[in-house]
């Protein structure tokens, strides 16, 4: 079971990876095209909208997995553990709520431009087909949200947001260790 959620954790990132590399191939390629010989795609910037809503919208989730969404926890720092873990929660209902309405209207949306056969101007593609990232980004916020409810809720975790204090004291000691490592490997050298 680790396995497979590792690896969906890769395909993920790969997928996200995939979305930027995509949108700044696409974009350089489009400034060299108009500066450079007077000419361009006209679909490019369309192309680069979906890509970058895409990468925006489906990085909700990662962020959420990973816990790199902006928040400020200064006053809810000041209570002891289980009152934080109630205010957890409470932000795990509101972003449930959120994104729960996102995902439901985005599906709306698609269904109307699926119903009157809508297409994207320039590159003649049925909207439903790049829109649904609404609904696909924002129920996988959902489950993402979910999880991390029920990491609170069984003390696994206290809050939503990562620890910035805790990663940069964690990557000054790996950075230590591999300058320690490098020191003592020149030294047996000698």
């Amino acid at each position: 079971m680790r396995r497979t959620i590792d690896f969906l954790h890769r395909m993920e990132e790969g997928f996200l990876a995939f979305l930027l590399a995509a949108m700044t191939l696409l974009t350089f390629i489009q400034v060299v095209l108009r500066y450079v010989f007077s000419a361009g795609m006209i679909w490019a910037l369309e192309m680069t909208t979906f890509l970058f809503a895409w990468l925006v919208i489906m990085g909700i989730g990662y962020g959420i997995r990973v816990h790199s969404h902006i928040g400020v926890d200064a006053f809810v720092k000041l209570f002891p553990t289980p009152i934080q873990r109630l205010f957890a929660l409470a932000a795990v209902a509101a972003g449930l709520v959120y994104c729960g309405m996102m995902a439901w209207g985005g599906w709306v949306q698609i269904d109307l431009f699926h119903m009157v056969e809508m297409e994207s101007e320039d590159l003649k593609w049925p909207l439903w087909i790049p829109y649904s990232v609404l609904v696909i980004g924002f129920g996988l916020a959902v489950w993402r949200l979910l999880v991390t409810a029920w990491r609170v809720a069984t003390f696994r975790e206290t809050s939503l947001l990562g620890s910035e204090s805790d990663d940069a004291l964690k990557q000054f000691a790996e950075k230590e260790g591999k300058e320690d490592a490098a020191g003592r490997q020149g030294e047996a050298g000698s």
